[in-house]
């Protein structure tokens, strides 16, 4: 079994793609709204289904090409650079771009339409984004990079890509499960301000995370480079 830096680290890449405040705004609009614990329950299971099937594809696709991710080899070292300057150019982006303090980012302003649509087509587009994001797929590439580096066996492998799905949502479930145990009237101030809050920082937190990680890579990656 992988020591302790490995689950750290696939832990950590899966509550930076859970720190989607996209996602994590539509949920709370969705646990404000009319039906909450379906409508909502439905989205945190669409969401984890997904982040599990996008990490198992990757892990195929790797396999098949026979990829080596060791530290060093030019498969990792490329993914690691490539993945520094996306995220880079990602964090300067929101940071420097961002409206006036009392404007809500666009982003805001889409996810009320995304919440009066039927359940289907709402649940199309939250995977769609999931899965679309410079971002998240650097990140999705960079846990499959790391399990295909720890040599573990098909069932070790599953039982990784299951807990590397659950941390990707952990931002999603806690929220749902505080409807479930409070009740909807109960739990609906903390989630307004919760909402609000994202709201206010969503591009803060998009932009920070994304140079966070931008530094990550490029160390990981100047290192491969070094070992190489």
């Amino acid at each position: 079994m992988p020591d302790l830096s490995f689950w750290g680290e696939l832990i950590g890449f899966g509550l930076a793609i859970g720190c989607s405040p996209l996602h994590v705004a539509l949920l709370l609009l969705l646990l404000l709204g009319p039906d909450p614990l379906r409508r909502g329950g439905w989205l945190v299971a669409a969401w984890l289904l997904t982040s599990l099937v996008e990490l198992l594809l990757l892990l195929s696709l790797g396999h098949g090409l026979v990829l080596s991710m060791e530290r060093g080899t030019s498969h990792r070292t490329g993914l690691d650079l490539l993945a520094a300057g996306g995220l880079l150019a990602l964090g300067l982006n929101e940071l420097l771009h961002r409206p006036p303090e009392a404007t809500p980012p666009d982003w805001t302003q889409r996810l009320d339409g995304f919440c009066r649509l039927s359940l289907p087509p709402l649940l199309a587009l939250s995977t769609l984004f999931e899965v679309a994001t410079p971002d998240d797929l650097f990140l999705y590439a960079k846990a499959s990079g790391n399990l295909l580096a720890s040599g573990l066996d098909r069932p070790h492998e599953v039982l990784a890509g299951l807990v590397f799905s659950l941390s990707t949502s952990v931002l999603l479930l806690l929220p749902l499960l505080g409807v479930v145990l409070l009740g909807q009237e109960r739990a609906l101030p903390l989630l307004q301000r919760i909402k609000d809050w994202i709201y206010r920082r969503g591009d803060w937190i998009v932009g920070v995370l994304s140079l966070l990680l931008a530094g990550y890579f490029g160390w990981q990656g100047i290192g491969g480079l070094v070992a190489g």
